[in-house]
């Protein structure tokens, strides 16, 4: 993960705005994007990924809509961004991925990406949810904080 992509951004909105429910209220998809002014298609798609990974709770019907399942405070941005996005990585080789790569048996750079990844996956794993949309994790600091293990 180098960066938080559009699809990270539109379940992290949806979640602080899910949150600033009350408890046991239902929120549809539609009224999530039509406040944040994001996409429906893909703020929808977001929301029903989420639910089907446990995050959100969801009910369907005229009256349904979605709900904050887990403790945000449990989830790390790591496990959003791989729960919207798949597995995150700085480049294909530290997924695993070297056989697509033409040079890979002559690759100077594999291992120090690979460390460098290990860390970003340190770091953003370090985050929880709560935390960051509530506790202003953005202020705490950055990758000289993880440790270089």
């Amino acid at each position: 993960m180098n960066r938080i992509n559009r699809k990270v951004e539109y379940a992290l909105m949806a979640l602080r705005s899910l949150a600033s429910k009350k408890p046991g209220e239902l929120t549809s998809a539609k009224e999530v994007s039509d406040t944040l002014r994001t996409p429906f298609d893909a703020t929808a798609r977001v929301m029903q990924v989420m639910a089907s990974r446990g995050l959100l709770r969801s009910e369907q019907g005229a009256t349904g809509g979605y709900q904050i399942q887990k403790d945000l405070g449990n989830v790390s941005l790591l496990e959003l961004a791989e729960m919207i996005d798949g597995p995150q990585s700085l480049i294909k080789c530290t997924r695993g991925d070297n056989e697509s790569c033409e040079i890979h048996k002559t690759c100077n750079i594999a291992a120090p990406l690979s460390s460098l990844n290990r860390r970003l996956h340190q770091f953003y794993g370090s985050i929880n949810l709560k935390e960051l949309l509530f506790d202003g994790a953005s202020e705490r600091g950055g990758l000289s904080e993880v440790s270089h293990g």
